[in-house]
Formats: C-alpha cells, sequence, structure tokens
C-alpha cells in the first residue's frame, strides 16, 4: 500500500494516452502504474518522453494494487504486462517467487550507475516519498518537534497524535524514538519496536489507513502531529494549513520498476527500463509532482533548480537526514512476521 494507492483509478485502462500510434511502431509495452495524478505527472515526464526517443509505443494500465494481479497473469504463463510500477517489495518479493525477470545490468547503463541500494537483482528504484513527522505550527509555532523521540514525548510536546495503522515505517520510527541510530535499523529488533509503540499507543487519537485521511487530519486540525507522507503534507500545506514538517529521521521509500516473468516484450521492456531511470526524464518528474527522481544524478542535470531540490525527498541532503527503508528486510520471513504481528498489535 502506498500512497499513491489513494490517487487511484480503480484497474481502468487508460490505453495509449497522448502516445505513438500503435499501428506505427514496430515495438510496444504495456506499462503499469497507480493511476490518478500520479501516472499523469509520469505520463508526461517519463513516459512520452521515452516512447519518442525510442520510437516505441507504451500502452498503459493502472491498478491501486499491482500484487494480485501480477501473481495470477504469471502464473496462467500469459501475462499481459511487461514493465509494473509497483512498491519497491513486490519487486522483491516477486523475484524471490519467480514472478519477475532477473535484470541484466549491463543493457541498463542507467540503473547500472545508481547506487547500489536503490537497485536489485530485480528491480530499480523509480521514485522516492517519506514517512515524516509533521506537526501544526499553530500549536508549535517555535521548538516544534524534530525528532521521534520528541513525538514520543507527550510532556514536553503535548497534543493530539496520529500514526499510520501499518508496520512499515511504524517500526522504524519507534526504533528511532528508542535511541537506534537511522543506518542501524535492520534487521529491525521488532520486540523493542513494539514495546516502544505500546509507549505511545495510549496517546494516538487516530491510526489512519490512507493517505488521504492523513491530509485530512491535517488540513482539519483534528491532530497536533502525526507521521505522514511528505506529499501529502505539501499538498496541505499549499492549500493554505499551517502544517509543515522535517526529513529529519524520516523513512526513505520508494517504489520500483520491475518486469513480469515472461513478458511478452522483454527486449524492449529493458529498454524502456533503461530509459525510465534516465537523469534528465527523472529530473523532470519532481517538475509535475512532488516526488522525489530514483535517481540521484537526476540532481545534477540542472533541469531541478535548487529550491525545488531542497524540498525532495531523495535530495541528498535530504536523504542523508532519513533511514532508507529495507524492502529486502520487509520481504524476510522476519518482516512478514513483523506485518502478521501488528494485526495483534491494534486489536489489544
Amino acid at each position: 500500500m502506498t500512497m499513491k494507492q489513494s490517487f487511484g483509478l480503480g484497474c481502468a485502462l487508460l490505453g495509449a494516452i497522448g502516445l505513438t500510434n500503435a499501428a506505427d511502431a514496430a515495438e510496444q509495452i504495456t506499462f503499469v502504474s497507480q493511476g490518478g495524478a500520479y501516472q499523469q505527472a509520469q505520463t508526461v515526464a517519463i513516459l512520452d518522453p521515452s516512447a519518442k526517443k525510442l520510437g516505441i509505443t507504451i500502452n498503459q494500465d493502472s491498478i491501486p494494487d499491482a500484487w494480485p494481479a501480477i501473481k495470477t497473469q504469471v502464473g496462467s504463463g500469459k501475462p499481459i504486462w511487461d514493465v509494473v510500477d509497483t512498491p519497491t517489495g513486490n519487486c522483491l518479493r516477486g523475484g524471490e517467487q519467480g514472478l519477475m525477470e532477473k535484470l541484466d545490468f549491463s543493457k541498463i547503463p542507467n540503473g547500472a550507475a545508481m547506487p547500489e541500494a536503490y537497485r536489485s537483482p530485480y528491480s530499480v528504484s523509480y521514485e522516492f516519498y517519506s514517512s515524516v513527522l509533521s506537526y501544526s505550527q499553530k500549536t508549535f509555532p517555535k521548538d516544534a518537534p524534530n525528532s521521534w523521540a520528541d513525538f514520543w514525548d507527550v510532556k514536553k510536546f503535548p497534543g493530539r497524535r496520529a500514526l499510520r495503522n501499518h508496520p512499515f515505517a511504524t517500526l522504524e520510527a519507534a526504533l528511532m524514538a528508542d535511541g537506534v541510530a537511522p543506518d542501524k535499523l535492520y534487521p529491525l529488533d521488532v520486540d523493542r519496536a513494539f514495546k516502544k509503540l505500546e509507549e505511545i499507543k495510549p496517546h494516538i487519537t487516530v491510526w489512519w489507513t490512507s493517505g488521504a485521511q492523513s491530509a485530512q487530519l491535517l488540513n482539519d486540525g483534528e491532530v497536533d502531529m502525526e507521521m505522514a507522507w511528505n506529499g501529502r503534507v505539501s499538498a496541505v500545506a499549499k492549500e493554505g494549513a499551517k502544517v509543515s514538517f522535517t526529513y529529519n529521521q524520516g523513512i526513505l521509500q520508494s517504489t520500483s520498476l520491475c518486469i513480469l516473468k515472461g513478458a511478452p516484450n522483454l527486449a524492449t521492456a529493458v529498454k524502456f527500463l533503461n530509459e525510465a531511470v534516465d537523469p534528465v526524464h527523472q529530473a523532470n518528474l519532481p517538475l509535475n509532482i512532488d516526488y522525489g527522481p530514483g535517481n540521484p544524478k537526476a540532481f545534477e542535470t540542472g533541469v531541478i533548480k535548487p529550491e525545488r531540490a531542497a524540498q525532495l525527498p531523495s535530495e541528498p541532503a535530504n536523504a542523508a537526514k532519513q533511514a532508507l527503508m529495507s524492502y529486502a528486510w520487509w520481504s524476510s520471513s522476519a518482516g512478514e512476521a513483523a506485518e502478521k504481528r501488528w494485526a495483534s498489535f491494534m486489536q489489544k
């Protein structure tokens, strides 16, 4: 579940949006993303320019959660999708289960040049967002909370609080509140994280379940501080809400591109995947929506002005303040056990 899912258009087939005529193109792929404003932004920034440069047709589909369809399509032996933009954990889990193609990075030089932490044998990071500590500037006009330890400190920072009803990022925040350094989080000490969460649980007014809900809580002043996705906070701030956030101890998360096992247009899909993480295309994405480029070289192109770069979660200085989520750990048996344990934690 990611923030873009809230933009989802359901499973509506978008078709070829403003792209070259399929009848005139020798090559084509079917690209799947999560719909809404996010998919519209990437169409302008990345998909249309890539199609034009490569001389291919990019057919588009949209689905809030691609994982069940990936399993069904590959399981049938006749997948109809080629490239999927999906939470990185899906790419890793899919690779382990034989649902994704193993990538040959000699054919993906743009991906090979990215930091190793931003790619896997089955995926390459496509865009970044962050789970951050956000707060009301009315409640905290000065001396605002600036760390998860502050969020847990109900005496120094009294007020209504909200957290996401999901273990992703929430366990990481709990451990940082307990003194674990952002670069020492993994493997997560799950017992320690849940013990710390028990401390704050009585003070949580709302456990939100969607990005839209978290934004509403901030916009309506229903909480004084909460964990939220940076783009959601920025959006309500632009609408006039007196809210802000800090990237300090944010949890940097990504979606990635991966290719379905047995994709009908594998060679073209590989070419597209390389083009999609081209630094210039990547630099165009944050000009259209509040997400950071997956390729850090985008910040070296000059396309993103300094004042805009400073707002983005994957800008190097901002990224350095945060913890990079380990999707490899969350895809492990320990991570899956932590997800299951979350349900019992919430029911107590």
